[in-house]
């Protein structure tokens, strides 16, 4: 049997409130010696997961990684 986790939902716009609601899983993103906390957001629909580049940066990854990464797709 598969354990379940659950995720409290964060409110993305408050003007729309309830309705602007995401699932946000906190993780911790690890490359080489730098490691960076961060809120991903969780699509179980999702055929492709995105890292922003500003993160890939904080993590030490230059442009040629952060290439060579979107080739392998």
């Amino acid at each position: 049997m598969v354990d379940k986790v659950r995720f409290a939902f964060t409110e993305v716009n408050p003007e729309l409130g309830a309705l602007s609601t995401l699932p946000y899983l906190p993780l911790i993103l690890t490359y080489k010696n730098h490691s960076v906390s961060v809120s991903g957001l969780l699509d179980t629909g999702s055929s492709v997961n995105v890292l922003p580049y500003e993160i890939g940066l904080m993590l030490g990854a230059g442009l040629k990684y952060m290439v060579s990464l979107k080739r392998d797709l």
